[in-house]
């Protein structure tokens, strides 16, 4: 009959090849990053580039641009996912806010109006980000409209955070609307080698937090760089998937990244 010591080391050997077994087969968490392009609808030739860029890119479109409705079937023929790019009225600078602009002087009935017309001018949209908005994002009761409009029309908010005040996010989990974050600015600086530090970080940012959204703009500069860059994620050990995804993997029980990018002032 074996001794102690020996039914000791039958135990641990077990034990041994338990955890040995089951630490292989868990799945390990991959670092990711998402990558929206705002600002679509104005420059053709710029939006047809942009539109070349490689994965689940998703692209933010200006509700009433001259080219709104061709480059909202264009990213629908391409299968990219689409955001209404909403015009929120800015601290400053507000001459480039362009037609369809939510502001604080309007009544909810106006609010809500105009939010309706401008989903309407973006078909196929699966959810919608600010364009400026840094005034109006940190107002509880105008981002309340705008919650309210989003999930009656079953769609999610993805806070541009161009004020590190905005309310979105808490307003967001209260109605408890699917939302997400930008953590970089890709091109703040329109400079080559600035968007390439700026996509550096955003990695950097992925592999710390487990995920990352990046939101550019289509200047070709940035463009060119994205297109060298996002065909070379394998070496950088990151995965490059759509907005739809970032929100599943945010959703799963991990943690919202915060942002890690600076905000547009005025913006």
């Amino acid at each position: 009959m074996p001794d102690l010591n020996q039914k000791a080391a039958v135990i641990f050997l077990v034990i041994s090849s338990f955890f040995s077994t089951t630490a292989a087969t868990e799945p390990v968490s991959e670092a990711t990053i998402s990558i929206i392009i705002d600002d679509i609808g104005y420059r053709l030739e710029d939006d047809l580039y942009a539109m070349t860029l490689p994965g689940p890119v998703a692209y933010a479109i200006l509700p009433h641009a001259p080219h709104t409705a061709k480059m909202s079937q264009l990213a629908l023929q391409r299968d990219k996912e689409i955001l209404l790019h909403q015009p929120m009225q800015a601290m400053e600078k507000n001459q480039f806010l362009g037609p369809g602009a939510l502001t604080l002087n309007m009544t909810q009935t106006e609010f809500s109006q105009t939010l309706d017309i401008n989903m309407s001018k973006v078909p196929n949209l699966i959810g919608i980000n600010n364009h400026m908005g840094s005034l109006l994002t940190r107002h509880p009761g105008h981002m309340q409209w705008l919650m309210e409009s989003i999930k009656a029309k079953g769609q999610f908010y993805v806070d541009s955070l161009t004020s590190d005040n905005s309310v979105a996010a808490r307003l967001a989990k209260e109605n408890n609307i699917p939302y997400l974050t930008r953590d970089v600015f890709l091109d703040n600086q329109i400079d080559a080698s600035y968007i390439r530090g700026q996509f550096m970080k955003l990695i950097e940012v992925a592999k710390r937090k487990g995920s990352a959204l990046g939101i550019g703009h289509p200047h070709p500069a940035t463009i060119e760089v994205l297109s060298q860059l996002l065909n070379d994620l394998d070496q950088h050990n990151v995965k490059f998937i759509g907005l739809k995804s970032l929100l599943s993997k945010r959703t799963s029980g991990k943690t919202y990244a915060q942002s890690s990018g600076t905000t547009r002032s005025g913006l």
